[in-house]
């Protein structure tokens, strides 16, 4: 009994070293940096399943920085070179992956259209304030989604006098200063959804810089549940637009619309992989009363989407979204 009683004073009074326990902290903080690293650099690697994890990710990859800020504060309070070091990796990764989209953008030569997408929500109280607001911005292009009846006739007579030349189809609609033709549906509709269902249209455009194809689409919703990420049917009206423009033989093309997801979600590769996304500008435009993604889009083929940035709120639950689109120049013959 009394050598137990000693050996257990012994233990008792044995000294833990100083900073052994801010030395772990350190290390613990480093090791989760580099994993936000990698899931930065790596995103394309995250399994879509189970509940398509991946897409999930994806969603809010520009959110990283801010789980960084925190790291990086952790760290300086705990004095941890280790951990200082070691998130030189996830920032470095988010300048590359995001820093351009921090710069102004590159001035044009000319040979643009002002365009400006915009979900005006089928529950908009004041059609004829959203439109007022959309004019304001001096676009060429205008495109709306859930266009319902009565607000669609709102937004006709409103935008008439800027706007003279426009096509409306199922619930989707393009507003244009330059004269339209082929105005026809795109289907986008997944097998699953019954029919009547029309989100896609599409126009040429004769610009002054040359006929453009313009696409406005909304695909179908996703949703965040217990299960993960429900966006089967998003994915699949991706691909039926994705093979559209594919087929397109104007050869400059923008696509304006409520994709319901950002640029990095895998699920939109059938459009990212052909067409161009905005070069500068976050432009977070949904939900409008604390946007945490963008998910209006402008996109291009054989043209250069410049700074896309939102305008202020209208009546709907998102923020539009304006961008100048640079065309190219024709190859000489």
């Amino acid at each position: 009994m009394v050598e137990r009683a000693e050996t257990g004073a012994v233990a008792a009074e044995t000294p833990v070293l100083p900073g052994v326990g801010q030395r772990r902290r350190g290390w613990v903080i480093a090791g989760v940096a580099v994993l936000l690293g990698g899931v930065l650099g790596f995103h394309r690697l995250v399994p879509n399943w189970p509940g398509r994890i991946g897409s999930l990710v994806e969603s809010f990859l520009p959110w990283v920085g801010l789980l960084v800020v925190v790291l990086l504060v952790a760290g300086l309070v705990r004095r941890s070179a280790v951990a200082l070091v070691a998130l030189l990796l996830p920032v470095g990764v988010w300048v590359d992956t995001f820093g351009g989209l921090l710069l102004p953008g590159e001035e044009g030569d000319g040979r643009e259209l002002v365009v400006v997408q915009h979900n005006v929500s089928d529950g908009n109280r004041d059609p004829a304030g959203t439109a007022r607001a959309l004019i304001g911005s001096g676009a060429d292009l205008v495109a709306l989604e859930e266009l319902v009846d009565p607000q669609v006739a709102v937004y006709e007579k409103s935008l008439a006098a800027d706007y003279p030349h426009h096509v409306v189809r199922g619930t989707v609609g393009l507003w244009s200063k330059h004269p339209l033709s082929g105005e026809q549906v795109v289907d986008i509709k997944p097998s699953n959804i019954e029919e009547g269902w029309s989100r896609g249209v599409r126009a040429v455009v004769h610009s002054p810089y040359g006929d453009v194809a313009a696409y406005v689409a909304h695909l179908p919703s996703v949703r965040v549940g217990v299960g993960g990420l429900a966006s089967q049917r998003r994915d699949e009206s991706a691909s039926l637009l994705g093979r559209a423009i594919a087929a397109e033989s104007v050869e400059a093309v923008v696509l304006l619309g409520d994709l319901n997801g950002v640029v990095e979600d895998r699920g939109l590769r059938p459009l990212t992989s052909q067409l161009s996304c905005a070069e500068s500008g976050f432009a977070f435009s949904f939900p409008a009363a604390f946007p945490v993604a963008r998910i209006d889009q402008v996109m291009a083929r054989s043209a250069t989407v410049g700074h896309i940035r939102t305008l202020p709120a209208t009546g709907s639950d998102h923020l539009p979204v304006v961008a100048r689109v640079a065309l190219e120049r024709a190859a000489p013959e």
